[in-house]
């Protein structure tokens, strides 16, 4: 994990070099006249930041963070990135372990489940996700990032427990939906407090490496249902999934700090300034538009849905809705029927696990390659690609004609494609929206596109049931990657605030 926390630090550590150089420097040669000098780097500084394009936002809010503590940070931002990070692990594993298990419920002669009864169960997770998002979406800007991450990976956890443990197929879905509140409450208020806690110009960066935890999360679950399946079955696998509640919980107890721009909302300025010095971080929102705002579009005080719905905002809100369908749709619809799909097709139960943790090794090691070209060029028409590269090698995949190697290699692109593009989706959003609307607009856009989630896992087990042909049981979810397309490139340009 020290390649995360390294590769988070590394800007921050050398800003903040730079900061005590300059500051040795005004102390030694013009400390009589240091306040007027800070407040003339100050306006130079904040001279680059009037470009209007997507690509140059992250580097105009370089430019403002460069002035926020002529100092070296008490504390580490990374670490608190990390934090998420391992929150997100968990998250991962919680959801893609069912993937790995649904062979083996199907043969679970007890419950008898039929391939539909089967992604019904998987879907009511996602349906908890749903409400779990919104609500909680919501929540993070009422009482706070620290409060509702606590109180979501505690939920996730036990419930994890009792899925383990159910008795009746009926029991198991309603344990499901339930562990599905806390899941989708952890993904949007981890991606807020991410964002926040990074400086501007690495923020899809930073996003994409801590949300790749949902990948490595993947490859766990791979792993483990490889080594222990046939050891442990699909109830201890589920079991593995409660670990958060004595790892991850005590470690957000003692070192997750409350969000500064959560404090700022609520009118203490005073914490937030103290917490953004302590961590080295931006003072003050750095998101800027690249178009004024109507005064029916100016964000008002009160509910923060209502805000993200008014004028262009409401068009943004619904386009990214959409393309949260679309990713969410590849994301859960592939990572849940995608070992039984290659079953199908005549591979064998352990080669289409290896598979399945092949996806998520592409979506690690793409989201983070994309999402520094995120940042340098934008999210806009990195997204884009990446729905466009799910959507080839699938079909590509449908068409039966490759070798196993080659197969291999369009399996990583489709994590790229699914997995990676809802990661850069996420950051568009996180990096579009402005601090006191950020998490109630991850938990909308989210929330919503668990739509996407439960009609693939659900609709999944209805193509595996009808026994179509295999270029339809692969070329069938491109249409997710053209819809996805669509959405972000009509995405309108940032509003004033």
């Amino acid at each position: 994990m020290l390649w995360l926390l390294e590769s988070v630090g590394q800007t921050d550590l050398s800003n903040t070099r730079a900061c005590g150089l300059c500051h040795n420097m005004v102390r030694s040669h013009m400390s009589h006249n240091s306040t007027i000098l800070r407040l003339s780097v100050t306006d130079v500084v904040g001279q680059g930041a009037d470009m209007t394009t997507d690509r140059h936002d992250s580097d105009r809010a370089h430019g403002a963070s460069r002035t926020n503590v002529l100092g070296k940070p008490r504390k580490s931002a990374a670490a608190v990135i990390f934090l998420c990070f391992v929150a997100i692990v968990f998250d991962g594993y919680d959801l893609v372990v069912y993937g790995a298990i649904v062979p083996t419920l199907l043969e679970y002669e007890p419950w008898g489940l039929t391939p539909v009864q089967t992604g019904a169960y998987g879907s009511y997770a996602l349906a908890g996700m749903f409400f779990g998002a919104l609500i909680v979406g919501y929540l993070t800007d009422v009482i706070g990032r620290r409060k509702v991450m606590l109180a979501c990976v505690s939920l996730f956890s036990i419930l994890m427990i009792a899925t383990s443990m159910a008795p009746t197929p009926e029991l198991f879905g309603l344990f499901r939906f339930l562990a599905g509140l806390g899941l989708g409450g952890v993904i949007p208020t981890a991606i807020a407090v991410t964002v926040e806690f990074s400086q501007p110009q690495r923020r899809n960066l930073n996003n994409a490496l801590m949300f790749s935890g949902y990948a490595v999360g993947g490859i766990l679950s791979a792993l483990c249902a490889i080594a222990f399946l046939d050891v442990i079955g699909f109830r201890g696998l589920l079991a593995i999934g409660g670990l958060p509640l004595i790892t991850v919980v005590p470690l957000l107890y003692f070192f997750l700090p409350e969000s500064p721009a959560y404090l700022r909302a609520q009118g203490r300025s005073a914490e937030a300034d103290q917490i953004a010095e302590d961590y080295g971080i931006p003072v003050g929102s750095t998101v800027r538009p690249s178009e004024p705002a109507t005064d029916q579009e100016k964000p008002r005080r009160g509910n923060q849905i209502l805000n993200i719905l008014r004028g262009r905002w409401a068009v943004a809100t619904v386009l990214f809705c959409v393309a949260g369908i679309a990713g969410q749709t590849l994301v859960y619809g592939l990572n849940t029927w995608m070992p039984t799909l290659l079953v199908t097709a005549g591979y064998t139960l352990t080669s289409s696990l290896s598979f399945l943790l092949t996806v998520n090794i592409g979506a690690v090691i793409g989201a983070v390659i994309s999402s520094r070209l995120a940042d340098r060029f934008g999210p806009r028409p990195v997204t884009a690609v990446a729905f466009f590269s799910s959507g080839a090698a699938l079909v590509l995949m449908g068409l039966g004609i490759f070798p196993l190697g080659v197969m291999y290699v369009l399996v990583a692109i489709v994590g790229f494609g699914s997995i990676g593009a809802q990661i850069l989706v996420n950051g568009f959003v996180a990096t579009y929206y402005a601090d006191a609307t950020r998490a109630t607009a991850l938990g909308v856009t989210l929330g919503i596109g668990r739509i996407g989630a439960v009609l693939a896992i659900s609709g999944g087990g209805v193509l595996v049931a009808a026994e179509l042909s295999t270029f339809t049981n692969f070329a069938v979810w491109g249409g997710a990657a053209v819809l996805g397309i669509a959405a972000v490139l009509c995405v309108p340009r940032r509003i004033a605030h």
